[in-house]
């Protein structure tokens, strides 16, 4: 049985969300809001979780340490639940949302699954597996509350492929991009999913 209750927690405010030049990817910090974001989400558990899950990279891991902080006997593993990094990191170190613009947009133009913007970029469909694989992993749990500290880009696909199958072809990816810039989840932003909304 899956768990009962699972949040999905965006990580916090980070630099690169505050529109500072990109340093690395996975090594973005969070700003001093996005410290205290993550403090008023640790705020918020109220009970103890049976399990902590956290992508890899640095802004999710500091979004989740004050959880760790005030629930220090909960079990913490490192997912594979980073954002989509369909832009090559290399190629956008040291730039600003504002250069990285017309590189999105010709990403999405484009709708290609199999499409790799470089040899450090992730395909769509590479995406698309680590969510399934998200989803198994989740399913195969027999615990009770799951909180997973992650990305908006990843949770919101993830959250569509619930309701409509996990599914890689260029329509799915621009009813996606439709759905993830138009409602994009905060920075510190939660999802409550009951473990009927997984089944």
């Amino acid at each position: 049985m899956p768990p009962a209750v699972t949040w999905l927690v965006r990580h916090a405010q980070s630099t690169s969300n505050a529109g500072l030049p990109a340093i690395g990817h996975g090594e973005v910090p969070l700003t001093a809001l996005g410290h205290e974001q993550a403090r008023e989400v640790a705020r918020r558990v109220e009970r103890r979780p049976d399990l902590l899950i956290v992508s890899p990279f640095l802004r999710a891991q500091a979004t989740a340490d004050p959880i760790r902080a005030r629930w220090p006997s909960v079990p913490c593993e490192v997912w594979p639940i980073q954002e989509l990094t369909y832009l090559s990191p290399a190629r956008c170190n040291g730039t600003t949302a504002d250069r990285r613009r017309p590189w999105i947009e010709a990403y999405w133009r484009r709708c290609d699954p199999d499409y790799r913007d470089g040899p450090d970029a992730e395909s769509f469909s590479s995406f698309m597996d680590r969510l399934g694989d998200f989803h198994r992993r989740l399913q195969a749990l027999e615990v009770d509350f799951v909180i997973a500290v992650g990305h908006g880009q990843f949770f919101r696909a993830y959250l569509m492929a619930l309701a409509e199958g996990f599914t890689r072809s260029a329509d799915w990816m621009r009813r996606y991009r439709a759905a993830e810039t138009a409602q994009p989840m905060t920075n510190g932003g939660i999802v409550e999913l009951t473990r009927e909304a997984r089944a």
